[in-house]
């Protein structure tokens, strides 16, 4: 969340940040109309305040000088004071409240670094690694390749749970299993503290993260205060909601592998075979706290960690920053990791990484001391995918089939496989 002073000083900002991202926008005009009857309450508040101490003092001169009705008439008015001090508060309660709701509902600010963009079509790419998988053979999609050799299974995953739902069984789910491993064992070497979190959440929880109010329709409720999770993110980040962290703790360096669950809203048609856009999947997720001049160096740092995991694995992958129209609500800068894959003929994301600076923060009261200056300040939150285990398993598949409809295994996960080296279509 953005702080409610900024904005009030910075309107301007606020309009040009919300029109780089295409689709944002805030109420202008409501916002300085609930801050000036915020004002004005607790201007009318502290004179009530200040007249009722005044009265107070004259009572009990009164009652010394014997003037008992001059007393009981001060009584009187400080009794009408303390009323309308209680009405004031209510009505400021309720101002705040909304005020903080429409603060709380614009995106954040991209840094000034971000490009400026329409739609993912603009976001630039930065590097790219390896040569993109090409077959002398006519290579098959990820979603045919694991139903033919007995590890996906479609059917019965909606079966089980309904549409976009799959089954692995077999190597397919040692594999899912294996690269879970593979992934945290790389971060914890690392630095990364492991965490293994709830997979339910609260509504505070998600506030402080950025997924409520605004992402709601994508949340799986479980009853009306609780919500499956989307992502690690949200427990990692707020472990240390309303806490305040010493400064030479920082960076903080979290890790934890959790199933995710989306409901996915507005996106049907888009990614709907396979294993790519699914109501549960799996994730290893980063998350970093880290001092505010540090931030960015700390996001450079969290891509090289995600790549690292794509590089050991010898997956083709490009990295994309992200432009103002695609950046997502609590990010200031984000970049995609996006490996390729053959079925799409194209790259596709991986790994999403962000600094969201101190909006996170606010909105979940994280902050640090530091004994070299007054006060404390809110630290800077990052997140970022460490991988989407669904998503690699896809790119392995389509990216190690030999022609005999057979897939070899990654040198790398071949220890987290129990030493197999190729899967081949079950008996």
């Amino acid at each position: 969340m953005l702080d409610i002073k900024f904005v009030r000083e910075n309107p301007d900002v606020i309009d040009a940040a919300c029109a780089s991202r295409q689709n944002a926008h805030w109420d202008r005009e409501k916002f300085f109309e609930l801050d000036a009857e915020r004002r004005s309450v607790i201007a009318e508040v502290e004179s009530l305040q200040a007249e009722r101490n005044a009265i107070s003092k004259q009572i009990g001169l009164f009652m010394r000088e014997g003037k008992k009705d001059e007393a009981e008439a001060a009584k009187q008015q400080v009794s009408a004071n303390k009323e309308r001090i209680a009405e004031l508060d209510q009505r400021r309660g309720s101002v705040e409240e909304e005020l903080t709701a429409l603060v709380a509902a614009i995106p954040n600010i991209p840094d000034e670094s971000v490009p400026y963009g329409v739609d993912d079509s603009d976001n630039p790419e930065v590097r790219r690694w390896g040569t993109p998988t090409e077959f002398d053979f006519e290579p098959k999609a990820h979603w045919d390749l694991g139903v033919d050799l007995g590890i996906i299974d479609f059917d019965r995953g909606v079966k089980l749970a309904g549409t976009r739902f799959y089954l692995l069984g077999g190597l397919g789910a040692r594999m899912e299993r294996a690269l879970i491993n593979f992934m945290i064992d790389q971060h914890n070497k690392a630095g990364f503290k492991e965490f293994w979190p709830p997979v339910i959440t609260n509504h505070d929880s998600l506030f402080g993260t950025g997924q409520l109010p605004k992402f709601e329709d994508d949340l799986y409720h479980v009853q009306p205060d609780l919500y499956l999770i989307p992502t690690a993110e949200v427990q990692l980040t707020n472990i240390h909601r309303g806490e305040i962290l010493d400064a030479d703790q920082l960076p903080l360096l979290y890790t934890a592998f959790t199933p995710c669950f989306r409901e996915e809203a507005g996106s049907a048609g888009r990614d709907t075979r396979g294993i790519i856009r699914v109501h549960e999947f799996d994730k290893v997720e980063m998350v970093k706290f880290s001092k505010p001049e540090d931030s960015m160096n700390q996001l450079e740092s969290m891509v090289t960690e995600a790549e690292k995991i794509l590089q050991l694995l010898k997956l083709p992958y490009h990295v994309v920053t992200l432009c103002t129209g695609d950046l997502g609500f609590s990010a200031a800068k984000c970049y995609d990791i996006e490996v390729w894959l053959p079925s799409y003929n194209n790259y596709k994301e991986i790994s999403s990484c962000s600094n969201c600076k101190d909006f996170q923060a606010r909105r979940a009261g994280i902050r640090f001391k530091d004994p070299a200056v007054k006060g404390t300040q809110l630290v800077h939150t990052l997140n970022g995918s460490g991988l989407a285990v669904g998503r690699t398993m896809a790119a392995i598949l389509e990216n190690y089939q030999n022609e005999d409809g057979s897939v070899t295994v990654p040198e790398a996960l071949v220890p987290y496989m129990g030493g197999v080296e190729v899967i081949r279509p079950e008996d």
